[in-house]
């Protein structure tokens, strides 16, 4: 019986693997983007994109695993919400009071630990931030508020 459901569970998992997320950035408008708009210090754009990007920007990078279902589908679903609350890459297209909010999101997010997301974090050593990394970067973001 256990050998049975143990077939089973592989033939699942093997078809699975024919749902594949889609892996192509939407095209951007470099212009538009938050790094090119801000021209942070080297030392901020680096942490911006090694915490940040992946999920919130047009310029995800899609590591090994999201090659696996049913991670990809999770890999997927984080980044397509990610990008709905907060898009870096679309950063010109918002308005001031839309970009002073973002800010202050990111802002308490940070500051509560919750961003970037511990898995997250846990397959990306280059996101973990050191409490000094998350000072310079929230006070980043708060001189960006106008």
């Amino acid at each position: 019986m256990l050998k049975k459901i143990g077939i089973g569970l592989v033939i699942i998992l093997a078809l699975m693997q024919f749902k594949q997320i889609d892996k192509i950035n939407p095209e951007y408008n470099e212009a538009e983007d938050f790094i090119t708009i801000t021209q942070p210090s080297e030392e901020i754009a680096t942490l911006i994109k090694a915490a940040c990007y992946d999920c919130h920007s047009h310029q995800a990078k899609y590591p090994w695993y999201s090659n696996v279902a049913p991670i990809s589908w999770m890999v997927e679903h984080h980044i397509e919400e990610g990008r709905e609350h907060l898009n870096f890459s679309k950063w010109g297209s918002y308005d001031t009071k839309k970009a002073n909010h973002k800010l202050e999101e990111c802002i308490e997010e940070i500051e509560e630990g919750e961003m970037p997301m511990k898995p997250y974090v846990v397959m990306h050593s280059e996101a973990k931030m050191s409490k000094e990394q998350k000072k310079a970067l929230m006070a980043f973001f708060q001189n960006q508020r106008k």
